[in-house]
């Protein structure tokens, strides 16, 4: 089994590939070397095209929903979006914050960052800026969020509860986030959950629903809901890049459902401190 570390650059390495090619050339062709069927990247997305904001240069076709639509947010509004890529969500985010707001997009791959600066600066936007780090440790001070939004991005992430935690940390009292992702219903078959490859195209990477859920529980937020669900089909092309033909037999006639989650969660208006004596709270 990978490492985190190994994780993370096996990440690293596909998505700095994939940096470098259009939507188009993603849809059609090798996410880089090693040569990977790049459909795996890419089932999961949604159309954003229709989408006030959307900018073509910016959308790799590799999200698994659009949590811009459901993220409510309001004009003036900081947003911040964990692994920005090329800037797709950011600029949907830019025109329902608008010119009094301000979004800031955080990826670790210096390509994509590179790419989204490019078209941030080709569109002269002066409230939207791409930052590189990890989001497991963001760079960017506590409680300046009023919005987090991320798509299909948390599966690229060994340790998602330290994510929670980071998204805790930097929204708002009262602010909310609304994620994309991709959550397991069973379990997924060995090959397929060991393979670090897999991992970077948003499945092996993927936890149970309900674990998903309680680590949002479990880190203080509260109004946790599901705005939207879809089942996500893998492709019997690149299932056989990974299973044999009875183990393919196996999986599709199984129980184990792959599903892209769009989840909405606040956190606190009044952050409760721990009592410092007895009497001392009301």
């Amino acid at each position: 089994m990978e490492t985190q570390e190994q994780i993370k650059e096996t990440v690293r390495q596909k998505y700095s590939a994939i940096a470098l090619q259009s939507k188009e050339t993603n849809e059609t062709s090798c996410c880089g070397s090693g040569c990977c069927t790049t459909e795996v990247y890419n089932i999961m997305n949604d159309d954003y095209t229709a989408i006030q904001g959307y900018v073509a240069d910016a959308d790799l076709g590799l999200g698994c929903g659009l949590p811009t639509q459901f993220a409510k947010i309001a004009k003036g509004n900081v947003v911040v979006d964990l692994g920005s890529g090329a800037g797709n969500d950011c600029f949907v985010a830019r025109a329902e914050a608008g010119e009094s707001g301000k979004v800031i997009g955080i990826d670790f791959t210096p390509a994509m960052i590179e790419r989204a600066r490019a078209n941030v600066e080709k569109r002269g936007y002066h409230n939207v800026e791409f930052r590189q780090g990890d989001i497991e440790k963001m760079p960017v001070t506590s409680n300046i969020a009023d919005v987090v939004v991320s798509n299909c991005v948390l599966n690229l992430v060994p340790n998602k509860n330290e994510v929670f935690k980071e998204i805790y940390r930097v929204l708002k009292p009262g602010g909310h986030f609304s994620i994309s992702d991709v959550v397991l219903l069973g379990k997924l078959p060995e090959a397929l959950r060991k393979d670090a490859e897999m991992y970077a195209g948003c499945v092996s990477g993927a936890i149970q629903k309900e674990v998903y859920l309680e680590l949002i529980h479990a880190n203080g937020f509260k109004n946790v809901t599901i705005q939207k669900e879809k089942t996500i089909h893998i492709p019997d092309d690149i299932l056989k890049n990974y299973l044999d033909a009875k183990e393919l037999a196996s999986f599709k006639a199984g129980n184990t459902g792959i599903y892209s989650i769009t989840v909405y969660a606040e956190k606190p208006a009044v952050v409760k401190d721990a009592c410092c004596a007895p009497g001392c709270c009301n």
